[in-house]
């Protein structure tokens, strides 16, 4: 039944705080968390803060003194790193943030994005559909083991095999589970399990860093894992190492010993897992239905009466309406005020009876600029007939109709130019004589120097004579 707005507690702001602040932490507890630092900055107090973000979202973080004396070098902004710590709420500033309790840089770039290559690249092939997967038998009667003959995880697997079901017959096919001779020995050991007759194949070692499980992240590991015709359950690393070879495989468990656990079979041990994750279910379940009750209580507060808001909607939409009709009035006076006042000055101006008096202003100045062009226009004329007597007396035309011609040759300087010497033509050169009629084309094929007209006096001397005249 829902709490009428009279019966609903009204928080606080520091009670709010704190509540959600207790619900963040009692929901997240211990998380692991990889990304890059920024924001980063190290008071007096020797406290760190940061910010942990990636391509999409970011979050607050801390580090007190307690915590971070222990790591070197301290980390700065750009560091790719791995950090472990409690989800809390900083109530001060209502901050979601991550307390950090430990920070190791993450290092695997490289790896990580060739992992998340594959790991595309095969889930788009179907290699991790669940469809294609096969089921554990109830009761398996054999079981080949992919191992290292000397190492941990071999050991864990036999002893829980040893304590739930000992009739299992093992077969161990001993392998290299890191270095370079690590992939031809998965290979071959999946090959020759693949023949066997065996109902399970467990493949397994012990926990490390993303590089030393690196030979279970390769494409040929994967692909064979997924052609074995057995059932094949990947146990590799920790909990919290997950490989190509977990995603390939029928089965994955989290560490060897979950694995061999896995595969055999336990009534006493199968009855009690059943209870813990019963317990476990009613527990979440529990969590979640305090969770939503919390909400729902939340959003009931915050619910408001929709006639509310269309009252005020209606109340805002009156007092809209009553500017706008303010508004539409002072427009409209003011348009009629200012109409009033050109009208008042188009009453004193009275433009009509200044038509006249313009036109007849136009009129002279129509006459005045008439008179002016005809005046312009014969002086104009005497000045260019003054001009062609001029230029007629000096024109070489006259002299040319009484039988002289220009010559003109390219030799002589650009073409067209006038040829006054012998010494500016030679044998050959083409001429152009310029009469008052025409043009002739000529070629010279003999030059005289000492044939000139002879030199016009202008005294009253005779000329000399040549001998023969």
């Amino acid at each position: 039944m829902m709490q009428s707005p009279a019966e609903r507690p009204v928080f606080t702001v520091s009670a709010l705080a704190r509540q959600a602040r207790l619900l963040i932490e009692e929901r997240f507890n211990i998380v692991q968390v990889e990304g890059e630092i920024s924001n980063f900055s190290r008071p007096a107090s020797g406290h760190w803060y940061f910010t942990l973000k990636d391509d999409s979202a970011q979050i607050r973080c801390a580090m007190f003194a307690g915590r971070n004396r222990n790591v070197r070098p301290p980390p700065r902004n750009g560091n790719q790193v791995l950090i472990r710590g409690r989800v809390s709420l900083y109530e001060a500033r209502g901050d979601f943030q991550i307390i950090v309790d430990a920070l190791q840089p993450a290092g695997e770039g490289a790896l990580r994005a060739a992992f998340e290559e594959l790991k595309i690249r095969l889930a788009a092939e179907g290699l991790f559909d669940d469809a294609g997967k096969a089921t554990l038998p109830s009761l398996p009667r054999h079981l080949t083991i992919i191992s290292s003959a000397s190492g941990a995880a071999l050991q864990d697997v036999l002893h829980v095999i040893e304590r739930r079901f000992p009739a299992l017959a093992v077969t161990l096919l001993p392998t290299a589970v890191q270095g370079a001779a690590a992939e031809p020995q998965i290979l071959a050991a999946l090959a020759r399990a693949s023949r066997l007759t065996t109902d399970v194949v467990l493949i397994t070692r012990g926990g490390g860093s993303l590089e030393d499980l690196w030979a279970f992240n390769l494409e040929s590991v994967a692909r064979a894992i997924a052609d074995c015709p057995h059932p094949v359950v990947a146990a590799i690393g920790h909990q919290t190492d997950i490989t190509i070879a977990d995603y390939v495989a029928d089965i994955r468990a989290p560490t060897p010993s979950a694995g061999a656990e896995l595969i055999t079979p336990a009534s006493v041990e199968l009855e009690s897992l059943l209870r813990g994750y019963l317990q476990r279910a009613v527990t979440v379940l529990l969590q979640e239905l305090r969770f939503q009750q919390t909400h729902l209580g939340h959003l009931g507060a915050r619910l408001i009466d929709p006639r509310q808001i269309l009252a005020q909607r209606m109340q805002q939409a009156d007092d809209l309406e009553a500017r706008l009709i303010l508004a539409c009035r002072n427009t409209l006076a003011n348009h009629r005020s200012r109409l009033k006042s050109l009208a008042d000055v188009l009453k004193i101006l009275q433009p009509a009876r200044q038509l006249p008096a313009y036109a007849k202003r136009l009129s002279t100045c129509f006459r005045q600029l008439h008179r002016t062009a005809r005046q312009t226009t014969r002086r104009l004329e005497l000045s260019l007939a003054g001009s062609a007597r001029a230029l007629q007396a000096v024109s070489p035309l006259a002299t040319l109709s009484r039988g002289y011609a220009v010559l003109t040759s390219a030799e002589a300087g650009s073409i067209g130019n006038a040829v006054t010497s012998v010494r500016q033509v030679s044998i050959g050169a083409a001429l152009t004589a310029h009469l008052h009629d025409g043009a002739l084309e000529l070629s010279v094929e003999k030059l005289d120097e000492d044939n000139r007209l002879p030199e016009i006096s202008l005294t009253s001397e005779p000329p000399p004579t040549t001998p023969g005249d």
